[in-house]
Parts: structure tokens; sequence; C-alpha cells
């Protein structure tokens, strides 16, 4: 079986697609193999990502649906145009029975494709709120797949379907005990996880390393800066005494790591983009959300959705002065942090991924003649 992937060109729209494509694999009759193409923005975060796969990438052309000004609305109905008409071509020479769309406006030209094509199209929406992309995009669609049924209202009638977020294998089977081993942590210090997004988040580093000799008093800290903030907060590291410069482990980046350094913590601080709506409850994580102010709001309603459901708190970014008594607060107080994992467990999906491969088996069959 061939399938086309594409998505918006972040951690958030491609990690789902990758899961998914697992999933279909394991699905697939014995003997059948399963072809993948990746097309999508080229972005660093998707080309690191994808460049571990293997899988073959292609760069298509896009640019928002919406403009604030007319011109940069003509500018880019030109634009995706141009990348709807490369992404046929390119569609037309892999012959994908399916294409999986995991939102962005980038995936929106690859979406025009398939449907001008016949190609059916299913859609994942990661975050809780589709933006103008992802509601134009699920009209082309033969299927819906969201992560959480507040989702569905804001979407076409009857092609919806609450599926979860399709987490990563390596989410499911780290344990606590792996990822300390693995990280060369204390297997009686408490750990706090930070992760800002594929590229980093530049106020959360900023806010860390100005509280960090406190911080690492409290416990020690798993640090996934991104590669831009790694080398300034590699200098302060190399300033703090032995006994503390042991406890932080900076990292510009983490590829399969992820999971385990997820699963050994006790507590998270991180963006809301879509995936820590997976990611925190297969391993059980509480978090700290602080949602990036110019993400179109997506990110603050991910957090409200998970902090609603008892699975985190929300910090606003304007109040990021209170990271560290929050912090302390919650890594002495067990009950409440075992009241917030036992909360975000309530909310894992094992079978999302399983669940959306198999709508796409089932487009792919309805096309068949």
């Amino acid at each position: 079986m061939r399938l086309a992937l594409s998505g918006g060109g972040t951690g958030g729209h491609v990690y789902p697609a990758l899961s998914v494509a697992r999933a279909l694999e394991c699905a697939l009759p014995a003997g059948e193999d399963l072809e993948l193409l990746y097309l999508g923005t080229g972005s660093p975060a998707e080309s690191g990502i994808m460049g571990h796969t293997g899988i073959p990438t292609r760069k298509v052309p896009s640019a928002p649906i919406r403009g604030r000004m007319p011109w940069e609305m003509a500018t880019n109905a030109v634009k995706i145009g141009i990348g709807a008409t490369q992404a046929r071509r390119i569609l037309r020479e892999f012959k994908p029975q399916a294409v999986l769309s995991t939102g962005g406006y980038a995936s929106f030209p690859v979406a025009l494709a398939a449907r001008s094509r016949g190609i059916p199209l299913a859609v994942y929406l990661p975050d809780l709120y589709p933006g103008w992309a992802v509601r134009a995009t699920a009209r082309l669609a033969g299927r819906v797949a969201v992560t959480a049924e507040e989702s569905l209202r804001r979407l076409p009638a009857r092609k919806g379907v609450v599926t979860g977020y399709p987490v990563r294998p390596e989410f499911w089977q780290a344990g606590r005990e792996g990822g300390r081993e693995k990280l060369g942590l204390d297997p009686a210090e408490k750990v706090l996880f930070v992760i800002g997004a594929s590229q980093g988040a530049h106020s959360i580093n900023r806010a860390i390393a100005a509280e960090l000799s406190g911080l690492l008093e409290l416990c020690e800290v798993v640090h996934v800066s991104g590669q831009a903030d790694q080398q300034w907060l590699s200098e302060i590291r190399d300033g703090l005494t032995s006994k503390l410069r042991g406890r932080y482990h900076l990292f510009g980046y983490l590829h399969e790591d992820t999971a385990l350094a997820m699963a050994a913590a006790d507590l998270a601080v991180c963006r809301s983009g879509a995936s820590t709506l997976g990611e925190l409850p297969a391993v059980g994580l509480p978090a700290i959300l602080v949602p990036y102010r110019y993400a179109g709001g997506h990110q603050r309603l991910n957090a409200r959705y998970l902090e609603h459901h008892g699975a985190a708190i929300v910090l606003e970014e304007v109040n990021i002065e209170q990271l560290l008594p929050l912090v302390g607060e919650l890594l002495h107080d067990e009950r409440r942090l075992r009241t917030l994992r036992k909360s975000a467990h309530g909310l894992a999906r094992p079978d999302a991924a399983r669940r959306i491969a198999a709508l796409i088996l089932e487009l792919a069959q309805e096309r068949q003649p």
C-alpha cells in the first residue's frame, strides 16, 4: 500500500502522522508492505524529525489561507495554487491509495491536489480547535479524526470521529526506572522535565536559567532547550558548582529518548502544543503548561482542556516569574502530584493510532473498484 502524509511543519503535526503510519503498517495483511511519502514545508523542525525516519520527503509551497491585507490574501492564493500544482504532480507520480493530512496551512495544497485526483483524504486534527486550513481541508476529506469530542462541533457534520491523539509506541513502552537509568538520574530524586517545542521556547529557557540554582536544589532537571539556546545554557551550566552541574541534564533536542525522559520525570514544564494532549497522558506526567501567546489561541485551548480535566496547571507567560515557587509547591506535594498523574492517565488513548489507521484503510478500500 502507498500512503502520502502531509503536515504543518512542526512536531505536533509530524509525529501523529508517523504514529499512524506505524499502526497502519502493523494492520496490513501479512506480506503487504507500506510505502510512504511525506509532503511538507521543509521547516527545520520537520526536516530534523523526518531525517531520522528514512521516509522520502518532498517540499510543497504553501501559505496561510487568510491574510490581513487584500494583497496578502492574493499573494497567499498564488502560493497555494503553485503548491497544489506541484502536489498534484507528485501524487500523480507516487500514486497513493490514500492521503493523511495532520493539519496546518502547509497541508492544504496537498488536500486540494488529492481531491482533484480523486484520492481518498483522511484528516487528523491534533489541536482541540481547528484553524482555517483544517476547516477547509476537512470539507475535502472523507473522514476527520479528532483528539477530543470538543472539536466535533467546529467540523463538518457526520465526518468527525473521536480517536484521541496518536502517540508514538515508545511512549506506551517507556517506564520510570528505565528512563532514569538511560539518562543517569538518581532513582530517589525528584525530576523536573522542561521542554519548549520542536525548536525550544526562549521565554521558558530564560525563566529556567534565571532560577536554575534554586531549581537544582529542589530536583534534578532534564532540559530540552532547542538548539538555538543550547550554547548559552551550556555556558551557564559550566558555571555551576560541580554538585549542581551533575543535576542539570541539558539537551538541544531529544528524539527517541523523549518518551524515556518524560516517563522518568515527576513534573513537566512545557508549552501546550498538540503533542501535549497525547504524550503527557500516555506517560501520566503532571505538567505546568505555559501556552505560547502567538499560536492563534490553539495552545491556550489545549492547556485549558488538560487543566479542566485535572491533568495540568496553566501558567500564563506574563506570570512566568511564578514558575519556581509553583514547581517547588508541586514537588513538595506528593498527594497533589498523584492526583494530577491519575487524571493525566485517564486521558490516555492507547488505540488512537490504530483507529485512525483503520479509517485510512476503510477509505482506501471504498475507492477500489
